[in-house]
């Protein structure tokens, strides 16, 4: 398959320099003028317009940063044809009401729809390491797994169309979730004087242990958090969609709402575009 990719944050250039890596050819589009440029520096080929990419390609996987971004690149021109005969994969995280309305948007237009985000980050990509969870119909998964083993050992379908979105959402929460628990632990230890190797080690023994502690506690330690893959101010987007979708469920989103207070008191703090780690800096400091 011809592939296009929409979309060329972090996320999306490495998506596409991996298909590219692997043999396809891609045509990528971006709405942004620097991020468009920088792409064409790494070597990918970019079209005009989101319209001329898909049409280029036979399937187009969409790496934007919401529902709303998607809705404005695919119909925001009214044009009725441009997705007919094409195949549209939504890669990001957003709510299961959203995806089944872009699904119904793209079947109007005689266009296919499958979503299959995906969790991991930079290395992942790069590594075709990312996993992956579609919802959608099967016939469909089955045509798309060509592209999709080139990014996930093991893409797996979920169910139907929400589903795999829901299941993302689930992830990402316990990406929010074990964030700031740990930033309050360590915030704590630090707080005792006891010594974090002591605590760390005693932990890593644990069945309370989770790898993410390790891999973030010299940003905790150097309060340090640059170079983000994914920077504080997408968790706090994801942490509120998953508030909205709890709410509709009937969950109760008191624990998750506390979290999107700590987040938005770090973006209160300049720590918007730091790597999402930096919420420790709002948990373990008290207010004024």
């Amino acid at each position: 398959m011809k592939t296009a990719v929409l979309g060329m944050g972090l996320m999306g250039s490495e998506i596409a320099l991996r298909l590219k890596r692997q043999g396809r050819e891609v045509t990528c589009w971006n709405r942004g003028a620097e991020r468009a440029a920088a792409a064409r520096q790494r070597g990918l080929h970019l079209a005009p317009t989101a319209a001329e990419a898909i049409a280029a390609a036979d399937l187009t996987l969409l790496v934007l940063s919401d529902a709303q971004a998607i809705l404005n690149t695919l119909f925001e021109g009214g044009d009725a044809d441009a997705l007919a005969g094409r195949i549209l994969v939504q890669m990001g995280t957003i709510a299961p009401r959203e995806s089944h309305s872009i699904a119904a948007h793209v079947a109007a237009q005689g266009g296919e729809y499958l979503e299959a985000p995906v969790l991991g980050s930079l290395p992942e990509a790069r590594e075709g390491a990312l996993i992956l969870m579609a919802g959608g119909d099967p016939d469909l998964f089955e045509r798309c797994l060509p592209v999709l083993k080139e990014l996930s050992c093991d893409p797996q379908r979920i169910g139907e169309i929400g589903q795999g979105a829901a299941l993302k959402l689930a992830m990402n929460q316990l990406i929010a979730g074990l964030t700031a628990t740990f930033a309050l632990s360590l915030g704590l230890v630090r707080h005792e004087g006891i010594e974090v190797e002591q605590f760390m080690s005693l932990l890593r023994g644990s069945a309370l242990h989770a790898k993410t502690f390790d891999k973030k506690l010299d940003k905790y330690l150097s309060h340090e958090y640059g170079a983000a893959n994914f920077p504080l101010k997408h968790l706090h987007k994801d942490v509120r969609l998953f508030r909205r979708v709890a709410d509709e469920a009937g969950l109760d989103t008191s624990l998750i709402a506390a979290i999107e207070a700590g987040c938005i008191r770090a973006e209160s703090l300049g720590l918007a575009d730091r790597d999402y780690s930096a919420i420790y800096e709002a948990l373990t400091v008290r207010s004024s």
